[in-house]
């Protein structure tokens, strides 16, 4: 197996053609989208999204399977950014039918063993690709370990929603185990040409 990093990125375009249930999840995500499309992401947003549509709400349960069966069947975070512990996929770009989000999947495994047994360490996160969101973002938690966390520009967050804003930049991390991200971005637009050392905005 080639172990080396995927570029920056990097990422085919599922074909949702190949994949029915693929494109039932663009449907459903088009749903949310419309929604969403004209709010601003950031703490406020993170806030709502956690409060009406968290665990156990039609969107964040759907997704979640969607994803669940995604992984089941390849189509979701196929691409090895570094090794199987790390992982992205990108479903759909910005289209008028997702009102101009894209659509991505990240997998990581803060334990690097794949749902193999091996012993996690809470407290030894995991780093993905340094990044900044020139738009902001929305990103849907999905833990496939109960105990798996991501850090978000507010913290650490398990099932739920982040939404970090405009022009924030960072690793992101998870620990505890396995999740998926699942990430909207407006326009599609993501750099990886930021530092820790760059401020961040005044409003995250």
């Amino acid at each position: 197996m080639d172990n080396t990093p995927a570029p920056p990125g990097q990422s085919a375009v599922v074909d949702l053609s190949q994949h029915p249930s693929a494109q039932q999840f663009v449907t459903r995500c088009a749903e949310f989208f419309d929604e969403v499309q004209n709010l601003t992401p950031g703490k406020e947003l993170e806030a709502r999204l956690n409060q009406n549509h968290g665990p156990g709400t039609p969107y964040f349960d759907d997704f979640c399977r969607y994803i669940r069966q995604g992984l089941d069947e390849g189509w979701v975070a196929a691409l090895e950014v570094d090794g199987r512990r790390y992982r992205r996929g990108k479903i759909a770009e910005p289209s008028e039918a997702t009102r101009f989000f894209s659509i991505t999947t990240v997998y990581m495994d803060s334990g690097g063993g794949g749902g193999t047994g091996m012993q996690l360490d809470l407290e030894q996160p995991f780093s993905g690709q340094y990044h900044k969101h020139p738009y902001g973002e929305i990103n849907c938690v999905i833990p496939l370990d109960a105990t798996a966390q991501l850090q978000g520009m507010s913290g650490w967050q398990g099932a739920g929603w982040t939404s970090p804003g405009p022009g924030t930049h960072h690793y992101p991390r998870v620990r505890g185990g396995r999740l998926v991200a699942l990430f909207f971005l407006p326009a599609g637009r993501i750099t990886y040409d930021a530092s820790p050392d760059m401020a961040q905005p005044t409003s995250i």
